[in-house]
């Protein structure tokens, strides 16, 4: 290998889970060189999964949430100053402290964060949250403690609905309001959202689809409710907007690489594209924040908000900033994630949204124990269980092999119904939600105007 590579500098900027395995794998694979980690946030590495559900529940404190260490990690933390731009001709990342850091090969692994109330004067309104920092979770764990008469709950899909599930579990009245056909579809399609709808409504939730929050209202500072599109009212004093992520890109505008809302562009080897579509060869990408080619759907480029992505992808990032062309890797982990809400543990293999039909693969509905198997164009591409984990390393197997869909039912414990039937993904655009996994088409990230001078 070569000894350039082992050595150098490399800025890493984003210091959560992806910066966080990123680091510890440069180390791993023998990088002897100046390592910098640069975070927004002034706490160290934490886990987010927990922020709604334990924390939430009163289980853990927000601050317990730290990121286990696989190893000490010799690197410069700059944590609390943010990063604001990348001079890609004299590689330096700029900082808003004015510091400017030198880098041979750069790493963006800066996430997400959440999608903010659009009315500025309404989401300042105390008992306005949205959840997905540390800090944020404290504070509503702490409003929950209090017993609030009523929560909104402004969107349905996974992180809304583990809000909701968690403020049922406490004893507290909650609405849910979703613009969508049901909760989840955004992840799950409308044949699971159906599911998920009758089982908020089971545990007692108000749950409003269909309909927009048009307004929140509040008295002397304070929040008192909400307006309806539907022309109803809800009193609430917390309301939570759960409305989607936002990609942390904006600080890259003026860098020249193909940044954009629904990500950076990488390759598969998680280099990143510039704005002409043209692979860079020291600047990667990890985590949300990167959109990445994937075989099995069709290449088309993917931005997932999954905590095993992010680790799968910082760790062949991390490989590929130190080991020569021959020896890099790329990253084609089947993306997968989890839920827990409402007594129900969901888990995912594969892209549920890539698919046109999904069958009733095991279990049954009303057991509230089943996996489903979703097709596109006649093969897997993704399966789901509730209750029912232990499948899903056989179904993953199938996606992995493109295998015909229906799968095949032998030595598989039969449904009572085995006829697919369409999966029905929305279009994003109907709901209050962003998708958890997004299908964000093909390169290139802009239109391109060509000047020719002279002449």
């Amino acid at each position: 290998m070569s000894d350039d590579l082992k050595n150098g500098r490399i800025v890493i900027v984003g210091a959560s889970l992806a910066g966080l395995r990123a680091a510890e794998t440069l180390r791993d694979e023998g990088f002897a060189g100046q390592l910098t980690v640069v975070g927004e946030e002034r706490l160290p590495p934490y886990d987010r999964p927990p922020l709604s559900k334990q924390v939430l529940l009163g289980r853990v404190r927000a601050e317990e949430t730290a990121l286990p260490r696989r190893r000490e990690v010799d690197a410069q933390w700059k944590l609390g100053v943010r990063a604001t731009g990348v001079d890609g001709a004299g590689r330096q990342v700029l900082l808003a402290n004015g510091e400017q850091l030198p880098y041979d090969r750069l790493l963006i692994a800066t996430g997400t964060r959440a999608r903010p109330w659009p009315k500025a004067e309404q989401a300042a309104l105390d008992g306005v949250f949205t959840l997905r920092t540390a800090e944020d979770a404290a504070g509503l764990a702490e409003r929950l403690d209090a017993g609030p008469k009523r929560v909104l709950v402004i969107g349905a899909g996974f992180t809304g609905s583990e809000i909701a599930s968690a403020c049922r579990e406490r004893g507290l009245a909650v609405t849910v309001a979703e613009r969508g056909p049901a909760p989840l579809v955004g992840a799950l399609g409308g044949a699971f959202g159906a599911l998920a709808a009758k089982v908020q409504l089971a545990h007692g939730v108000d749950l409003r689809c269909g309909v927009t929050v048009s307004a929140l209202t509040g008295r002397a500072g304070r929040l008192t409710g909400a307006e309806l599109s539907d022309g109803t009212r809800i009193e609430a004093d917390v309301a939570v907007v759960a409305l989607g992520a936002v990609r942390n890109t904006e600080w890259l505008a003026e860098s020249g690489l193909a940044a954009g809302p629904r990500g950076v562009a990488c390759d598969a080897g998680c280099r990143a594209f510039n704005m002409y579509g043209i692979v860079t060869d020291d600047v990667f990408v990890a985590g949300d924040v990167a959109r990445f080619p994937h075989p099995l759907f069709e290449y088309q480029l993917l931005s997932l908000e999954h905590w095993g992505n992010a680790v799968a992808q910082a760790e062949v990032a991390a490989h590929n900033m130190v080991s020569p062309g021959p020896q890099r890797r790329p990253h084609l982990s089947v993306p997968s994630f989890w839920s827990s809400q409402f007594g129900l543990n969901i888990k995912s293999v594969g892209v549920p949204t890539f698919s046109d039909h999904v069958v009733l693969a095991q279990g049954s509905v009303e057991e509230r124990r089943l996996v489903a198997v979703y097709g596109y164009r006649g093969r897997i591409t993704a399966a789901v269980s509730v209750n029912r984990a232990k499948w899903l390393e056989h179904y993953q197997r199938l996606i992995e092999a493109a295998a015909p869909f229906p799968p095949d039912w032998a030595g598989v414990e039969p449904p009572a119904s085995r006829i697919p039937v369409p999966s029905d993904v929305p279009d994003p655009k109907v709901l209050s939600h962003g998708p958890t996994v997004a299908l964000t088409g093909h390169l290139p990230d802009r239109r391109l105007t060509l000047r020719r001078w002279g002449g």
